[in-house]
């Protein structure tokens, strides 16, 4: 048994890391009467029901010489029957497979955990200090281990014990374990750390330590004139880079990344090196990742929902406000990119131009609100199928959209900026809970009149967004280029060996020909003309080739194996939007955060 030495002690051990098993010892030093212990069912920052429990296996208790009996009440929910005051010990294993960001992981190459899987929460007792000891092993010999806890005990590895106030900060603090890259820099006066799991040896580790180090400079700046006020002590970036992934969660202290291996910056080489050093195209999304979960540091982890200033971790916890929190941070994850001076003009307004397009490409957009996106993320956002975009709407996207309006619409007004509004939000609230209530008053004191009508419209209606308009203000060419094939068709496809429709979007060509998910379009038929036959598609690209001039072509496809063909008639070219400078100063005042007024206090 671990020496105890507080009042709730998580030992976590790996003796077979290929049964991807964590074996854990909970110690409750002075337990109530019939103590019931849960495990959550979610992981703030990720709003979907996910079942951790699923994974808890070989559930004993021991007290003294006494074996309790343990009763299940519920799917993560457990009651020991135990003398209070007397100390108690759980042991139970917790299978470890999923190699994302928000569970837990466990092979020969690696481990990764978030406490919400690995850590029951004992009930009464969740206020008090936790300890977590994570035991090395000869299995994990070789290996280090990185979390944002606070050391207690801890060997040159990182192997150890770490503490925590209370169950809330034991399980925002993820634990990263392995032969995992690592490098370190300093931002606002604080010390920040890299880690990077499966990098290749391409890996250009101090690229990505410069480029990180601007990204944050950049956004404690934003944030805080005193860097005094910063509101954590270290900080500590996880990525697990991958064959295929992508992705981020955002805790207190740091944040889980996952990204394609093949998106990390890479060295100069003297073999099979370009004629010019260029980064994957890929490294500007992985950037653009990591400055959005950073900025969650602030707007979420901190300033977050009224509804969240507690987490029920038994099930779901709704709000109408990710389109702020989510949607807000995807409007400056890139915007301070450009800050940062980590991409030009010119590439901002590219990213820019993609997530216009992007709405404006989701019929759903006119039939849900924001808000109402936001508080069925558990039920729909993260629990997509074909019909997603014809019935919900992204709050990042146009969550960033929304920012994006109010933005511009408050700089053209000429008496503050949304900057300025973030950060008077953060003063008000005191880096707090906060209200939709909260961002309309503040708006009014600082924009000089009332919002009401904005807000209205942007966050609860369904109307399209002025965007195009505002941007034009701001100085930025708007242009139109041909749309892609399949959204010309009203299509979203897969194309590997050949071509699968994951979407059908409402009222489009492709709707009326009935086509549907699922579906494999092998070829298209041509009925009249020289070209008269059947000819194979392998990708969109294909269609215009065989189509020609053709107002109708007769599409093959296969469906549950029964092949059919489909009357398609073929839609007049339809455009996307495509951004350029107009007006270089204007774009520049603008992207650059130019203030226009200091915040009053409120």
């Amino acid at each position: 048994m671990p020496k105890i030495s507080a009042p709730i002690h998580f030992q976590v051990e790996t003796p077979n890391l290929h049964n991807h098993l964590f074996h854990i010892t909970l110690t409750i030093a002075a337990p109530q009467a019939q103590q019931e212990v849960r495990l959550p069912v979610w992981i703030p920052g990720s709003y979907l029901v996910r079942e951790f429990s699923k994974n808890l296996q070989d559930l004993q208790a021991q007290q003294g010489t006494k074996k309790p009996h343990i009763t299940q009440l519920g799917k993560a929910h457990w009651q020991v029957d135990c003398a209070a005051d007397k100390p108690l010990t759980l042991r139970y294993a917790v299978y470890a497979f999923d190699n994302s960001v928000r569970t837990a992981w466990l092979d020969a190459n690696r481990g990764f955990f978030n406490g919400t899987s690995l850590c029951l929460k004992v009930s009464g007792l969740e206020a008090a200090d936790h300890h977590l000891q994570v035991v090395g092993s000869d299995a994990t010999k070789g290996w280090q281990l990185a979390t944002g806890l606070t050391p207690l005990r801890t060997d040159k590895a990182g192997f150890g014990t770490y503490t925590a106030d209370g169950y809330d900060t034991l399980v925002d603090c993820p634990v990263e374990m392995g032969a995992f890259w690592s490098g370190s820099f300093v931002a606002g006066g604080i010390p920040h750390r890299f880690v990077v799991a499966g990098a290749p040896a391409s890996f250009d580790g101090q690229q990505l330590l410069d480029d990180t180090r601007a990204i944050c400079e950049t956004e404690i700046a934003f944030w805080h004139s005193n860097k005094k006020q910063i509101p954590y002590k270290s900080y500590l970036f996880m990525l697990n880079a991958v064959a295929d992934g992508y992705g981020g969660l955002e805790h207190r202290n740091s944040t889980a990344l996952i990204c394609n291996r093949k998106d990390l910056p890479r060295l100069r080489s003297d073999t099979l090196a370009p004629a010019t050093h260029k980064q994957p195209e890929g490294y500007t999304t992985l950037l653009g990742l990591i400055s959005h979960e950073y900025f969650h540091t602030w707007n979420v982890k901190r300033l977050r929902p009224t509804e969240l200033a507690s987490y029920d971790y038994t099930q779901e916890n709704y709000t109408e406000l990710l389109w702020f929190f989510e949607g807000f941070t995807s409007y400056y994850d890139d915007l301070l990119l450009r800050r940062a001076k980590r991409i030009d003009d010119a590439t901002y307004l590219k990213l820019l131009g993609k997530t216009i397009n992007l709405v404006q490409q989701t019929p759903g957009r006119l039939v849900q609100s924001v808000a109402q996106a936001s508080f069925d993320a558990w039920v729909k956002y993260y629990r997509q199928d074909e019909n997603t975009p014809n019935a919900t709407v992204s709050y990042y996207t146009k969550g960033s959209l929304v920012a994006l309006c109010l933005d511009l619409t408050l700089r053209a007004e000429g008496k503050t900026t949304l900057d300025t509004v973030m950060q008077t939000l953060w003063q008000r609230c005191q880096g707090g809970p906060m209200s939709e209530r909260d961002v309309r008053e503040v708006l009014q004191a600082l924009g000089g009149r009332s919002f009401n009508k904005e807000m209205d419209q942007w966050v609860h209606g369904t109307k399209d967004l002025p965007v195009l308009a505002l941007l034009e203000k701001h100085g930025v060419k708007v242009e139109q280029e041909p749309a892609p094939i399949a959204q010309q068709l009203g299509l979203r496809v897969k194309e590997a060996n050949g071509i699968t429709i994951t979407n059908v979007l409402r009222g489009g060509p492709a709707e009326k020909a009935g086509f549907a998910s699922g579906d494999e379009w092998l070829a298209v038929e041509m009925c009249t003309g020289r070209d008269k036959g059947v000819w194979r598609l392998q990708t969109l690209d294909d269609l215009p080739l065989y189509s020609g001039k053709s107002k109708t072509v007769q599409a093959w496809v296969a469906r549950d194996k029964r092949v059919s063909s489909l009357a398609l008639a073929l839609p007049k070219p339809s455009q996307a939007v495509r951004l350029g400078i107009a007006d270089a100063t204007k774009v520049k005042q603008w992207l650059e955060g130019s203030a226009i007024c200091n915040a009053p206090s409120l």
